[in-house]
């Protein structure tokens, strides 16, 4: 080993880590994070945890993680690869960037604006930081890049639809590694018609065959399909019509609402954490958590019509990998659509994007 990979995922109030080598196996050397930036900021990697100055920003939190890796005595980083949330239509893979790429990234800021700026800003601190180390993009898009127009599009005049209202979808790297460890692990089923069910904070389902991406349960933005940690999934339109014109909401309180207020936070009046949930005897606690199961079993519905049946139900992220009663619970609604295998994926974003830095960039 001589050198290093960097993974870097940034977000609004954190910077997030993970350090491989460059052997063949990418072996994960180290990980951490900076959270809670702009209230207060917490260094924390393996047993090292380290409060910095309250007035921390991310470009001092990033210089912090690059001076602790050095102090660790790990070999030089030569790669950095960026999770990069919105890709559009312009990116259909990973990229090696350039300045020329990072003007037409910002010109996607507006599709995702609460996630967007934040990766861009990291990879403008790094190249300021780190000026000799090569870095990839790597897109929550691009998985769904090839699907069909019938699901890619909305119901919308044409020319609406060329102006980047459509369906993209998200979380695709965690899908990525959810297809990569089925053809590793389950290589009959991997070529079967699978649901993927990526149950965080943010939620999303993925139909695929054969590996590839079908259908998604995500849109044009992080907000559309089933119901999350704060966000409220699908909602009829009118309704945010209404919001704004006949209760007299600013569009910024009407999306801090829906990205911040709602999901199973807003249906509980309690919490966002499943496991906070699941503890309390509080009947909203157990209502939210069954219009959640309920919700992700009727999209999982969506998702077999799709594939034209199902072969394999994957959960994957925090909820779906941790949280075996809403597992069950969601599988009770859905065995009218037996038989079907389960299985249990843990979530690896950092490592597909070691992989894809590994075969651009090494």
């Amino acid at each position: 080993m001589t050198e290093t990979i960097l993974v870097i995922n940034a977000g609004s109030s954190s910077v997030k880590f993970s350090l491989f080598d460059d052997e063949p196996e990418l072996n994960l050397l180290t990980g951490g994070q900076v959270a809670g930036i702009g209230t207060t900021p917490v260094f924390s990697a393996g047993d090292d945890r380290k409060g910095l100055p309250k007035d921390s920003t991310h470009e001092e939190a990033l210089r912090f993680i690059l001076g602790w890796i050095e102090a660790k005595k790990h070999p030089p980083i030569v790669v950095a690869a960026h999770r990069v949330v919105h890709g559009g239509t312009l990116f259909r893979a990973p990229v090696l960037l350039t300045p020329e790429i990072m003007v037409q990234l910002r010109s996607l800021n507006t599709l995702a604006p609460l996630h967007q700026p934040h990766n861009l800003a990291a990879i403008d601190i790094l190249t300021k930081l780190k000026p000799d180390v090569r870095q990839i993009a790597c897109f929550d898009t691009a998985f769904h890049a090839g699907h069909d127009p019938l699901f890619g599009v909305y119901a919308l005049p044409e020319e609406l639809t060329d102006k980047g209202v459509r369906r993209y979808g998200f979380h695709g790297l965690s899908y990525e590694w959810t297809a990569h460890v089925l053809l590793r692990d389950h290589p009959a089923l991997a070529r079967g018609r699978i649901i993927a069910a990526h149950l965080g904070n943010g939620a999303s389902l993925c139909a695929m065959k054969n590996g590839v991406s079908v259908d998604t349960t995500m849109g044009m933005t992080a907000l559309e399909g089933l119901p999350m940690g704060t966000r409220s999934g699908a909602l009829d339109p009118g309704a945010v019509i209404y919001m704004i014109r006949d209760l007299g909401l600013p569009p910024e309180k009407t999306e801090h609402i829906l990205y911040n207020d709602s999901g199973l936070k807003g249906l509980s009046g309690i919490s966002n954490d499943v496991k906070t949930l699941l503890e309390s005897d509080d009947r909203k606690a157990a209502f939210a958590l069954d219009y959640f199961a309920l919700r992700v079993a009727q999209f999982i519905g969506m998702m077999a019509v799709a594939l034209g049946g199902v072969d394999g139900i994957v959960f994957t992220g925090g909820i779906g990998e941790h949280a075996g009663a809403v597992r069950e619970n969601i599988l009770r609604h859905i065995e009218f659509l037996r038989p079907y295998d389960v299985q249990v994926i843990p979530a690896n974003e950092e490592r597909i994007m070691a992989m894809h830095a590994a075969a651009m960039a090494l």
